[in-house]
């Protein structure tokens, strides 16, 4: 490193070095020349070849490591010392501050130029000074006193300084470059014997992972939830594998992501580099960290709410339990309210907890969160219109009282009974041990007809009809048919049975048979008893049933009435032997 510092010098005439440090100077500039030629030629033209792509200058000052010796304020000028070096001689004073003040300064300010780019040194020229400027730092102001010493012009002695700052920076640049390429090689090579040795571990540590893993095969579990195999012992190998080959390559690019920072960090001239690599890196896990320590309050009032909210739902589940099994009694609240109720209260007091936690969210503040939620809410606004009707339609279904689960009931052409009754959707399974899901909007826009109410009060009456001609007496069919209920299980005597004439028609008369059941769920073969008891009873007293319709021939004479009644004057008689009617 070049140090550079600042001696008093008596005068020795203008424009004059002391002859020791001359001489001194002339050699070492020769064997400083002689001793890196080589290195300019393997490395600094490369590298300036470099800078020059890159668009930053590679001239720096190299600083040494601790501070010069202290100038003597006594002598009437100073010099500025690089190593064994005379970069120039301050000859006066300058105001209040003495010759080896200023060389303090200046050997001060050229120390700060380390690793700093410098094009040129520019010459600045006021009214009673020109100072030369190094970047945005003035390195030295020449003063009319400094030129009248030396006998020359402000001008010409200005420049004739900011030439031999100029060759001093340029001299130390090169020496601090030569020493921090060798420095930045040795580290270099050091964290390269790191990184293989580290690779090598990863590598034998996966090698030994993949010996155990196939041994550990034949006796890897699988899976399970009780009998179900969710993940099969082969499957869960190959995943583990896999896991460990993803998690070797996570590890080789996390090494070599900071293992390029890191060798640019050794050299000057791509450090900063490194600092934007690393930059990448660390910006978001440092706001990501700053985030989480900031969010932590929130945390803490989130997990109040939510620990509230939790016991809360338990306090109320074990109230409208206690309902349900009818232990706790509240008057006009029916038992079957308690689930549904509970349900309901549940979605409200979670549904307020979250409107009150939002604000608390990660991100709840951002115009970005603002605009998901929106986004959201209006997808849910115009796809839920169905659900939230079906919704309210359970929820009057369930207050209104109007079936059960176990009912038997018909919703529009649907005929069943009920299985399941929940918010959304109402299931009933059909005689034919059909499962058929019916929206609540639906059941509340139908007709419902709940066989089951009405069989455990009075009693479900079931009724059918029979069509039968004018010429057989209604209070014979009235008997034929109160006969055939009587015979039916599960018809019931009280009340009792009765029959009503519904029609006078062309061809018939339509009769219909009331009767009481107190069983809805056998409703269908009730039905199927009955109309097979009317058959039997018909038959075996040979009146004929007319429905449906068909065509007889008859004797057109005879009175279509009870039985007695007088025949007309033309009749139809059959001739033996002849299969024809004969007029």
């Amino acid at each position: 490193m070049t140090d550079y510092q600042c001696h008093p010098c008596p005068r020795f005439g203008p424009g004059r070095l002391p002859p020791s440090s001359a001489n001194l100077s002339t050699h070492r500039g020769l064997l400083v020349l002689v001793a890196v030629a080589a290195a300019v030629a393997l490395f600094v033209t490369p590298l300036r070849a470099q800078a020059a792509q890159s668009g930053a200058n590679t001239a720096r000052v190299a600083a040494p490591d601790s501070a010069p010796p202290a100038a003597t304020a006594s002598a009437a000028s100073a010099a500025v010392v690089s190593g064994v070096d005379t970069v120039l001689i301050v000859p006066t004073r300058m105001g209040a501050f003495s010759a080896s003040a200023r060389a303090e300064a200046i050997a001060s300010r050229l120390r700060g130029l380390w690793r700093t780019p410098l094009d040129s040194l520019v010459l600045v020229a006021a009214e009673t000074s020109t100072d030369i400027v190094a970047g945005e730092m003035v390195l030295m102001s020449v003063s009319d006193a400094d030129a009248a010493a030396r006998g020359v012009s402000r001008a010409a002695l200005a420049e004739e300084f900011r030439e031999q700052l100029w060759e001093a920076i340029e001299r130390a640049s090169l020496a601090g470059r030569m020493q921090a390429l060798i420095g930045g090689l040795w580290r270099t090579m050091l964290a390269t014997a790191v990184l293989i040795v580290v690779l090598l571990l990863i590598r034998r540590g996966y090698a030994r992972f993949r010996r155990w893993l196939d041994g550990a095969r034949a006796t890897l579990p699988s899976v399970r939830i009780k009998t179900l195999e969710l993940i099969p012992s082969t499957v869960l190998a190959a995943g583990i594998e896999s896991a460990a080959k993803l998690l070797r390559l996570v590890l080789y690019v996390v090494l070599f992501y900071f293992y390029v920072p890191l060798v640019l960090s050794f050299f000057p001239w791509t450090a900063p580099y490194a600092d934007r690599l690393l930059s990448y890196l660390l910006s978001p896990v440092t706001a990501v960290l700053l985030a989480i320590g900031t969010y932590l309050p929130n945390v803490l009032f989130v997990a109040v709410i939510v620990t509230v909210t939790r016991y809360l739902l338990k306090a109320i589940r074990l109230v409208f339990e206690a309902l349900g099994r009818g232990t706790l009694a509240i008057g006009g609240f029916e038992r079957e309210w308690a689930d549904p109720t509970y349900k309901i209260a549940r979605f409200l007091i979670i549904a307020f907890s979250l409107v009150v936690v939002f604000p608390y969210l990660p991100g709840a503040d951002s115009e970005a969160f603002k605009g998901v939620s929106l986004f959201v809410g209006v997808l849910i606004s115009f796809g839920s219109s169905s659900a939230i009707s079906n919704a309210i339609a359970g929820v009057v279904l369930t207050y209104t009282r109007a079936f059960r689960v176990g009912d038997m009931i018909a919703i529009a052409e649907t005929q069943g009974t009920v299985t399941a009754k929940s918010l959304l959707v109402t299931r009933v399974r059909t005689i034919k041990d059909v499962e058929v899901t019916i929206p609540n909007a639906m059941v509340l826009a139908a007709h419902v007809q709940n066989f089951s109410t009405l069989a455990a009060g009075r009693g479900l009456i079931l009724h059918t009809g029979v069509t039968i001609g004018y010429d057989v007496p209604w209070r014979e069919v009235h008997r034929l048919l109160l006969a055939a209920a009587a015979e039916t299980p599960g018809v019931i005597a009280d009340p009792k049975p009765f029959v009503l004439q519904t029609s006078l028609d062309d061809f018939y008369v339509s009769y219909q048979l009331n009767v009481y059941s107190r069983d809805a769920q056998v409703m269908a073969r009730t039905y199927s008893a009955l109309h097979a008891n009317i058959l039997d009873q018909f038959h075996s007293n040979g009146v004929e049933i007319l429905s449906p319709h068909y065509r007889a021939v008859r004797d057109g004479n005879a009175v279509a009435g009870p039985e007695g009644a007088a025949p007309g004057a033309f009749r139809v008689q059959q001739v033996p032997g002849d299969t024809q009617p004969q007029p």
